[in-house]
Order: structure tokens, then sequence, then C-alpha cells
């Protein structure tokens, strides 16, 4: 099986943010690869993996990196896939916001999608929707997921119209 996206980060410790990605791949069911690749301590590594992703048959790549969070740019730098950041709060991160403004803030001509503080759950998301443009079996099962995401709120303020209190309206 091919990966069509690879999940890659800075540090092993931003599997704990990471495999959020990874378990909504798996849950789509779309082949994903798992590594970690710095920046800063295996650059060569990172240069060498973004020039050989799209021949390896990757579609889109979801970076996560915190502190500094150079990852996902110097990705970007060296492909012309897509590239979805996750900032990750990690132990030299100022809250998350270094990471967050060293993704979003990146130069012209180098994007970088960025989601949310920790928001890997989203960044697959978006690969799935970005894998979808060009696969009807992948475009059927974003559809579905978003119109589980509608039920799930019907649902719950079904729940919610049950709850009886004096000063309540609805």
């Amino acid at each position: 099986m091919t990966p069509l996206v690879s999940i890659i980060m800075g540090s092993t410790s931003d599997w704990k943010v990471m495999e959020k990605a990874a378990i909504q791949l798996n849950d789509f069911k779309i082949p994903f690869e798992v590594n970690a690749l710095s920046a800063h301590r295996t650059p060569e590594l990172v240069e060498e993996f973004a020039n050989n992703a799209n021949e390896r048959g990757i579609k889109v790549i979801i970076a996560g990196a915190g502190g500094a969070a150079h990852l996902p740019g110097v990705i970007a730098a060296f492909t012309t896939l897509p590239v979805i950041g996750v900032p990750c709060r990690s132990a030299i991160s100022i809250d998350g916001w270094d990471s967050v403004l060293s993704i979003l803030q990146m130069p012209p001509g180098i994007p970088v999608a960025t989601v949310g503080l920790d928001a890997a759950q989203n960044a697959a998301i978006l690969a799935v929707q970005i894998l979808a443009v060009g696969d009807s079996a992948i475009a059927k099962k974003i559809i579905q997921f978003k119109k589980d995401l509608k039920k799930k709120i019907k649902e719950a303020n079904e729940e919610f119209s049950k709850i009886s209190l004096e000063f309540k309206t609805n």
C-alpha cells in the first residue's frame, strides 16, 4: 500500500499531538506514513524527504513542529506538494504562540496551510479534503463525515431540548 499522506514531526515528543492526525486518516482509510524529521538536527534528511515525496506517491504532507517550528516551512521550500503545518506546544514553547507564528508567517512563494495549535485532527481532515478533489471515493467519505457532524449537533440539540429548568426557554 502506497501512502498518500505523510505525517512528519520535528520531534518524537510531538507524537502525542500528531497521533490525532494518524487516527483520523486511519478512520478515513487513507494510507499514510509517519516519520520524525528535524529541520535543525537532520536538515539533509528533511531536504531528501521533501525532494522525493512526490516521486514516492505522497500527495499531501502534514508537518507538526513546536518551538521555532521551522519544519513545515523548510519542507514547503523543497516541494510543490501541499504542506499543512500543525503548530505544537512543546517544552520550549512560549505557550504555543511561537509555533503558531513560525508556521503561519511564511514568506511569499512558500505557502503552508496552517491549522490551530495542536489541531492535528483538522490537518488530517484538510488533507482528506485536498485528496477528495481528485478522487470521488474519498470525496464520498468526506461528504459523509460532514453529514455525520451535522447529525451529532442535531442529536445534541434534541437532548438539550429535554432539559427542563425553570428559566430555560427552549
